[in-house]
């Protein structure tokens, strides 16, 4: 006796699973200019680590003798593999199997795969190129009914944020559940001319809204990059695996485990020239803040997030001395840097992440406050500035302010409020207070300014009488400001707070009170 037929109908299986959807689909999906689900896996993954699990899941026809006549695999996926050495669960949508819809899916398979990656304690990565929800109406004839709509291991999804890194990324038409599936992550990214993403597709759109519009206009990257539905958007499949990459390499595998330090080979007290001159003598001109994180953070280490939408804030993670940091910093150029409510929405989720996997966060503050206007009425600026506030207030990682300019308002008190055992420097070029100077003189002596036969020159006496006033040293007499440092002494300051507080990142592992807030 020997199970010889077994095992040939066991590698037939494995075979056919290995074609997808067949040579034809296989084809036509290539001609798009977009990867085979199993050469997304390949790419991502480290070569030869990917192990699968359910590699013969899928739909067989059989004669009436019961032999195999047909299979077509499910269209999901799943397995174990290693990124950089590091162990991780991944999940990948085979479109050339009824085009990723849900239809063709075995569910069991992605819920299985989310609850191994938290029982495991290992990051989730969800490649997806399909619904990944409910199926057509077209299942109500086969079903022979309706069905209240489910949302298998949903609670297995909200739950990772909480515990362990997930990364989502886009890669062809992704509706409904799908696309669910990759704006809850706490990283997620887009191809730009292959990937969109919707709540419904253009053929629901059109009977609902009689709105007739093609998929890249109505959920390409160009409207979620800048919409901050997604995080990042990329030129090509192959960068969306580097960039998940490096976005994982910047945290834990899990909240039980401290952020892993590498060695870093840039000196801890290296100075740069560059930051003597950063910040304009001007204070209306506006200057890059990607500048002040290069020259401080360690060398090549910065990886952005968020670049298309909230800009007038810089966000992402990087490295000091070798430690893995969150790290803010304003972008002038883009309104002056006041805070809008995508801004604060992107302020939000970063400091929600670092204070989930513990990294300490430091923040380059030049901060004028909340956008004002009807627009910035209209957009709820200040109910999401507050949630950016609660999130700063909740955190319990260290932080450390670095004020090189403005600190004024609400939300520039937010940022550097003295009330929380937090650590502050601010640069000679600091200036701050209730309101911004010079919109306060208009206020205070608007009378005056009225009544005035010469308002301009009135209002240039005014500026120059509080000049004196408004210098940091003046804070620093009274101790309102701890220290003020010498630009280029930056990052020795910072690198000398990260390795007095890296040792202590352990003491308080596990789950935060509250999950992360996608």
């Amino acid at each position: 006796m020997s199970w010889s037929k077994e095992l040939d109908e066991l590698a037939v299986r494995k075979r056919l699973a290995q074609e997808l959807g067949g040579a034809e689909r296989v084809e036509r999906h290539r001609s798009r200019g977009k990867l085979t689900v199993r050469d997304r896996i390949a790419g991502l993954l480290d070569d030869g680590s990917f192990r699968e699990i359910g590699s013969v899941a899928g739909f067989a026809t059989y004669s009436d003798d019961g032999s195999l006549e047909t299979f077509t695999p499910a269209n999901t996926l799943i397995g174990d593999g290693l990124i950089d050495g590091r162990p991780v669960v991944v999940t990948g949508d085979d479109f050339t199997v009824r085009g990723g819809s849900a239809e063709a899916s075995i569910w069991a398979k992605f819920v299985h795969a989310e609850q191994r990656a938290r029982s495991h304690r290992v990051p989730m990565i969800r490649l997806v190129d399909g619904s990944g929800g409910g199926g057509s109406v077209a299942s109500y004839h086969a079903l022979g009914r309706t069905y209240v709509p489910p949302l298998p291991g949903f609670a297995d999804t909200v739950a990772a944020l909480g515990e362990i890194p997930v990364a989502a990324a886009a890669l062809g038409s992704v509706a409904g559940l799908g696309a669910a599936r990759v704006a809850l992550s706490h990283f997620s990214v887009m191809v730009d001319g292959i990937s969109q993403m919707f709540t419904a597709g253009p053929p629901i759109v059109r009977y609902a809204t009689h709105e007739d519009l093609d998929k890249e206009v109505l959920g390409g990257a160009a409207i979620h990059g800048s919409n901050g539905t997604i995080d990042n958007v990329v030129a090509s499949e192959q960068e969306a695996f580097e960039s998940i990459g490096r976005f994982l390499s910047y945290l834990p595998s899990n909240v039980w485990s401290a952020p892993e330090r590498c060695e870093s080979n840039d000196s801890a007290d290296r100075r740069d020239d560059r930051l003597a001159r950063i910040i304009p003598t001007n204070r209306r001109r506006p200057y890059d803040g990607r500048v002040i994180i290069d020259a401080v953070m360690d060398v090549d280490s910065f990886f952005e997030i968020g670049d298309r939408w909230g800009r007038e804030l810089i966000g992402g993670l990087a490295r000091l001395d070798g430690v893995p940091v969150g790290v803010l910093a304003a972008d002038p150029q883009i309104g002056g840097g006041v805070l809008t409510a995508d801004g604060s929405h992107k302020l939000r989720r970063l400091v929600d992440l670092c204070d989930t996997f513990r990294l300490p966060i430091v923040n380059f503050v030049d901060q004028p406050g909340f956008a004002i206007g009807s627009i910035a009425e209209e957009r709820a600026t200040l109910r999401h500035g507050v949630a950016a506030m609660a999130a700063l207030y909740q955190m319990t990682v260290p932080y450390f302010a670095v004020i090189v300019r403005r600190t004024f308002g609400v939300a520039g008190a937010a940022l550097v409020d003295a009330t929380v055992p937090h650590d502050r420097v601010a640069w000679p070029s600091a200036d701050w207070g209730s309101l911004p100077l010079e919109g306060g003189i208009e206020a205070a002596y608007r009378r005056d300014l009225e009544a005035s036969d010469d308002p301009d020159a009135l209002r240039a006496e005014l500026v120059a009488s509080f000049d004196a006033v408004r210098s940091p040293f003046r804070t620093a007499e009274a101790f309102d400001i701890e220290e003020i440092i010498d630009p280029l002494d930056t990052r020795a300051v910072l690198c000398r707070w990260v390795n007095r507080i890296y040792p202590n990142l352990s003491h308080s592992l596990g789950p935060k009170g509250r999950a992360y807030r996608p």
